[in-house]
């Protein structure tokens, strides 16, 4: 097998990230009628901009997944059943206590006031902030994780498998989870957005990009499509990311710029959380039950990783666009990139800590 080198998109792929938040903040603050504007495009809170970003970074991924290691990976249930564990038992209820823990108790001093919901209801800030959190924790990721564990050399196939299960588990357990946790006896949630978020992100590109590699290599044969096609393709995922970035911070930029401290106190809790999870996941269970690197990495990171559009539709169907909870939701969004990619870097450098060969 060849080596899978970084490509130079790959390699600085951090520097990118900053320049295209930065750059999308700029957009947002010096032409917001753009953003306002690219921003109303949208079908049941989902935007369309954002989505044909999506839906180019995900193409060239599941181009490149040979749909016979999907088949080997549905026989391996280990991998699956610990992304169900963590993503389901464990995962909403520690973002809870994280989030409880540190804004309404560690932070409370630093977060006053109170703000009036869509209901009328008024509760105080810190409470909403929790809430927010608390649907970051409960939506696992089941798009942008496939470009993780790609940059991260693991299985595709088995990525692919567990975002599947991911997304139709989310249409089961996400509204009860939700409503428990949030405490409220109805939470509304958004049965469309999550449809069709999964059906632009994960299903468009997934029968797409089955079709295109069966085409090409009928063909062009094998060794073209590796040497040639996928060598085309290889930055377009990376050029969609930034892309992504870029709209997504053009749109929410200024909400950041406005409350920087708040963004701090939020940001922290969240960054432990995704820490602490793909820990549980990467180093202890996955080890734990001798996983292999390539399905480790996954495991470690479908954990990690948030479904924020879902989180933020939620959060501005059920509190408003302008509450604290939405705040919430936009700094998952911020930290998720940059915390990632980080993981993607320890994950390459521990490979050798499972006992395979290195990727």
């Amino acid at each position: 097998m060849t080596e899978r080198r970084l490509s130079t998109f790959e390699k600085y792929l951090t520097v990118w990230v900053a320049l295209c938040i930065v750059g999308g903040i700029l957009i947002g603050r010096m032409a917001p009628e753009v953003a306002v504007t690219l921003d109303s495009f949208s079908i049941y809170q989902v935007s369309i901009p954002i989505a044909i970003a999506l839906y180019f970074m995900m193409y060239p991924i599941m181009v490149k997944i040979d749909f016979a290691e999907v088949l080997k990976a549905a026989r391996t249930p280990k991998p699956v059943a610990l992304t169900l564990i963590i993503n389901w038992a464990i995962k909403p209820f520690t973002m809870y206590i994280l989030a409880t823990f540190f804004l309404g108790y560690l932070f409370v001093g630093f977060i006053p006031g109170t703000e009036v919901l869509l209901n009328g209801t008024e509760v105080e800030l810190w409470r909403s902030y929790v809430a927010g959190c608390i649907l970051l924790g409960i939506a696992p990721c089941t798009a942008m994780v496939l470009m993780w564990s790609y940059l991260a050399k693991g299985n595709d196939g088995l990525t692919l498998i567990m975002v599947a299960i991911n997304s139709l588990t989310m249409l089961v357990l996400y509204a009860p989870l939700g409503g428990f946790l949030l405490g409220v006896n109805a939470m509304p949630i958004p049965w469309e957005t999550i449809l069709l978020s999964v059906a632009v992100y994960v299903a468009l590109p997934l029968v797409a990009g089955y079709f295109t590699r069966r085409w090409v290599i009928s063909r062009m044969g094998m060794a073209w499509f590796e040497t040639r096609f996928l060598h085309f393709l290889t930055p377009v995922s990376i050029i969609a990311l930034l892309g992504t970035l870029v709209l997504l911070f053009s749109f929410k930029g200024n909400v950041i710029v406005d409350n920087p401290l708040t963004i701090l106190w939020i940001a922290i809790p969240l960054f432990i959380q995704t820490v602490l999870i793909f820990t549980l996941g990467y180093f202890v269970l996955a080890r734990r039950f001798n996983l292999p690197y390539r399905d480790a990495a996954p495991v470690g990171m479908i954990g990690a990783s948030n479904h924020f559009e879902v989180a933020i539709a939620t959060a501005t169907i059920l509190f408003g666009l302008s509450s604290g909870a939405a705040l919430a939701t936009v700094v998952g969004v911020l930290i998720e990139v940059p915390v990632m990619l980080m993981l993607v870097k320890i994950c390459l450098r521990t490979q050798g800590m499972f006992g395979s060969e290195p990727v």
